[in-house]
Formats: C-alpha cells, structure tokens, sequence
C-alpha cells in the first residue's frame, strides 16, 4: 500500500484518504461504528461520482434490449448475407441513436476504482489491528490531521467488521445471514438487469444452427443470473463483515439506480405485483 507506484498513488491513496477524512468526521462527531458508517458513505460517494457513467451503461443496455426483436427480425430477413445484415444493423443502430461499444467505456474506466476500493477496505480490515498500520497510514495521509489517533475500532451495530461469517462457531450463527443477504441483494439486482420474459419474441420451432447457439448463449446468461449470486455469497462467508457492508451498499445503490432508469426489468418475472406497480406508475406520469 506504500509502494508509491501508479496505481496507488491515483487510486489506493486517494480512496484511503478519503476513508481516513469520513472516519474523522465521524469519530470527532461521537458517533460509535465509525468505521462501519465510514464504508457506507464512503460506497455511496463514489456511486455518486460514477453516477453518470452508470446511468450511460445501463441506458446503452435497456435501449440495446428494445433493439433485440428488430435485430432478430434483420437476421431473419438478412442472415445468408453477413454483409448485408451487418449494414441494415449499422442502419438501425444509426436510426435509434445507439452505440453498441458505449456500454462498455464507462463499465471499464469504474473498474479502476471498484479495485482500489475494494483493496482499501480489505486492508484496512485485516491489518488495522496490527501495530504497524498506523506507521503505513502516516506515509500516505495528505494531512496530518487524518492521521488516526489510535487503531481503527472494527465495532460497528454490535458486529465486528474484521470478522468473517465463516467464523460463525465462535462468533454465533447470525453472521449466517450476512452471506445470504448479499447473495439475495445481488440475485435480485442481476434479475432487473435482464430483460422481462414477456418483452421477448416467441421464436419458431424450426431453427437454424446460429438461432439455436444464440438460445443456447441465452440460457448460459439466465444461469450466471443464479451462480453469479452464489459465488458472491460464498465469497461473503469467507471475506471480513466490511467487504459485504461494503458490497451490500454497492448493491443496493446499483438496484435503486437500475429502477429509477430501467424498472424493475426481469425482476416482475418472479414477483409479478412488481409489473403491476410498474405498469400502474408508466400510466400516471402518461396521465400527467
């Protein structure tokens, strides 16, 4: 964390420095788990920086989706002549406004910073019990006044962060729920980023190979949606409580974001009321 390369220097170093100053504020405000609420507003300020970014990459992949029927109509129509497919797409992406590479710029300039973030809190985590993290923290605070004054106290609403689920024996069975939460928050955020069943256009029963590899890619994607949270709650039972407080505020953040721009997108699949509630708010903003 010392090593004054790039990526410490314009990543780690900031983040953590950031982490220290909301600790402070915290700390000197006298309110206990500072450490804890230092992570969530923490997670919740870089959301917000990357707001627009994501706000971008989610609006590329919702108008890419509404896309997918005439995209499947042109390969239909054009499949034999790869060159004639590949211009009617270039038309319709230029006649509805839509880059399919846009998605991608804002999703890999976030990835830098989710890393950095991710190796802060980890550290922070497991070593700021340890008498010679205080040392590492004064070679890089900007300000002596974030120096902290004393080891980080993990507390935080009766839990300690530095802990792990996975040492639940000792600690007590409720840490059990903390990998099941995260994996329930993720499935349903991996659920609203897929499209709804219904959007989707019955297909034919004869096919062509390249239609049938394509359904096959689907079904790939619709497994990720369940072993995508399952291997995140399995990394939750065996990563310290901050990395899932962390990770939960992140989730929750992306699911608030991904409603106000998209709705509920495959979630109302499984939780039908949510179609409903969805349809009923499309039809009083059209009322008013």
């Amino acid at each position: 964390m010392t090593d004054p390369s790039f990526f410490n220097k314009f990543f780690i170093w900031p983040i953590l420095n950031l982490l220290l100053a909301l600790h402070k504020i915290f700390e000197t405000i006298g309110i206990p788990g500072a450490l804890g609420f230092s992570i969530i507003f923490l997670t919740i300020l870089v959301r917000m920086v990357l707001w627009p970014l994501t706000a971008q990459q989610l609006k590329s992949a919702k108008k890419m989706s509404d896309l997918r029927p005439k995209l499947e109509d042109l390969k239909k129509r054009f499949g034999d002549d790869k060159q004639r497919l590949q211009k009617e797409q270039i038309a319709l992406y230029k006649e509805h406004g839509v880059n399919p590479a846009s998605g991608c710029l804002p999703m890999i300039l976030q990835i830098p910073i989710f890393i950095a973030l991710y190796q802060v809190l980890l550290q922070v985590l497991r070593t700021s019990s340890e008498t010679n993290f205080l040392q590492q923290i004064n070679q890089i605070v900007y300000h002596p006044i974030l120096r902290p004054s004393s080891q980080l106290d993990p507390s935080f609403l009766g839990f300690n962060l530095a802990q792990k689920p996975s040492d639940w024996s000792q600690a007590g069975p409720v840490l059990l729920l903390v990998p099941i939460i995260t994996g329930l928050l993720q499935f349903i955020q991996s659920k609203m980023l897929a499209a709804p069943k219904g959007q989707k256009k019955k297909e034919p029963e004869e096919k062509k190979g390249k239609e049938k590899q394509e359904e096959l890619m689907v079904a790939m994607q619709s497994q990720m949606t369940y072993l995508m949270p399952g291997m995140i709650a399995l990394f939750a039972y065996g990563f310290p409580l901050g990395l899932s407080l962390y990770w939960n505020t992140f989730t929750i953040f992306g699911i608030i974001q991904q409603y106000l721009l998209s709705g509920f997108g495959g979630l109302v699949d499984i939780v039908p009321f949510l179609k409903k509630k969805e349809e009923n708010g499309k039809n009083g903003k059209s009322n008013n």
